[in-house]
């Protein structure tokens, strides 16, 4: 305990890193997963904009990188992260790695949750006189928005997993933090002291999610 007390400065620093990474992680992976989500979605047969080409290709992309271990992942990834922010390792090149890794999943839960909604809502809008595209903002994504609260949940506590795995590897946060002061010192306190912070992280965003959701589906 008296170890922890002298590690406050570093603990907290290592909390308010893995938020930074983790929330960015978050926010870059949503954005481009939610493009192929809705691209897989739109581009399917008798969908709004069917396109085979583009459905195999996008769906051959997240197949192809989604079941990739992502210590494996974060190896094999590198030379990408250097070349857009010019270092192997770092919180940087671990954010690039983290959103490109949960962009792919985000892709797949975005599409099957739009398969959720009812086709003759799409149709009716159709039928009015409504745009494809604006059918897909004022529509399509407003109808799913339960289940994907939900779903990015999902994702947000996939991504916490993968930051703390990624401190193995010359990332920052909790997980850096457990491995270096905690499991290499021996010490259980250090470690389960950053267990609880995560485990405190994940339920608040939970619960959070669970509350928001059930508010959008209830209107």
């Amino acid at each position: 305990m008296d170890r922890l007390i002298e590690l406050q400065p570093q603990f907290w620093t290592a909390a308010v890193e893995t938020l930074y990474i983790v929330g960015l992680s978050l926010l870059i992976s949503g954005l481009i997963g939610m493009v192929l989500g809705v691209g897989l979605y739109t581009s399917r047969p008798s969908s709004l904009f069917p396109n085979r080409p583009v459905s195999v290709i996008i769906n051959f992309l997240i197949n192809f990188f989604r079941p990739i271990p992502f210590i494996i992942f974060l190896v094999a990834f590198q030379p990408v992260a250097r070349a857009i922010t010019g270092k192997g390792i770092g919180n940087a090149a671990i954010i690039v790695t983290l959103a490109l890794a949960a962009s792919f999943a985000v892709g797949r839960i975005v599409e099957q949750n739009l398969l959720t909604v009812n086709p003759g809502v799409i149709e009716a809008a159709r039928s009015v006189g409504a745009s494809r595209t604006r059918i897909i903002f004022t529509v399509l994504l407003p109808e799913a928005l339960g289940p994907l609260i939900l779903g990015y949940s999902f994702i947000f506590v996939a991504i916490v997993d993968m930051a703390a795995v990624a401190g193995a590897a010359g990332g920052g946060g909790l997980g850096a933090f457990a491995l270096l002061y905690g499991h290499r010192q021996f010490n259980p306190t250090v470690t389960w002291a950053a267990v609880i912070v995560i485990i405190i992280l994940v339920q608040g965003v939970q619960f959070f999610a669970n509350w928001l959701a059930r508010k959008v589906l209830r209107r």
